[in-house]
């Protein structure tokens, strides 16, 4: 059995590759992790108006590794690194007071503008509440590009529509992203 002992592992050229504190902790050069990332949930219930787009205020962080994500005043995860991003959320959307959703929908803003979106139309079911699923893979520069959620829907009666919240162990509505490696 043979044992090969390094402290660091480099390239032809001299770039490191790994490196190990001799404790057992590696540590990658950045360009090998997929951060930034984080993962948000939504704590308590938000009211949104029928019929109207509106940004969710996802505001409690499972994690943010590079601090890139608002969660207190804008809400809108700016990474710091350029590259492509994969992005997901799912948010449970309910018909308020026990009214029946027509339309539940979610939908991913970068810069302020739609990049795609997930639409449940339920028509004249009887349902009060689903959860929206979607995913993306979005082009981000590492400045000043930007990603939002938003939520919308339609009741039957045109009341006030409510996307879940909840704690830790609920988690009902979530939104993260992380950078895709060699991508």
């Amino acid at each position: 059995m043979s044992i090969l002992k390094v402290n660091t592992i480099q390239d032809k050229g001299g770039n490191t590759l790994l490196s190990s504190d001799g404790a057992g902790t590696l540590t990658l050069p950045s360009d090998l992790k997929n951060t930034p990332a984080f993962e948000v949930y939504l704590s308590s219930s938000q009211t949104i108006s029928h019929a109207s787009f509106t940004k969710l205020q996802i505001n409690t962080e499972i994690f943010d590794t590079d601090s890139c994500y608002d969660n207190t005043t804008n809400y809108r995860f700016t990474p710091t690194t350029a590259g492509k991003y994969f992005v997901y959320a799912n948010v449970m959307i309910s018909g308020s007071g026990g009214n029946n959703l027509e339309v539940a929908r979610i939908d991913i803003y970068k810069n302020g503008s739609r990049t795609k979106f997930s639409n449940l139309n339920m028509g004249n079911y009887d349902m009060t509440n689903f959860s929206v699923t979607i995913t993306d893979v979005v082009d981000m520069n590492g400045s000043t590009d930007y990603l939002e959620l938003y939520g919308y829907g339609i009741s039957q009666t045109s009341a006030n529509i409510t996307i879940e919240g909840g704690g830790a162990g609920d988690k009902h509505s979530t939104f993260g992203a992380y950078r895709i490696i060699g991508a």
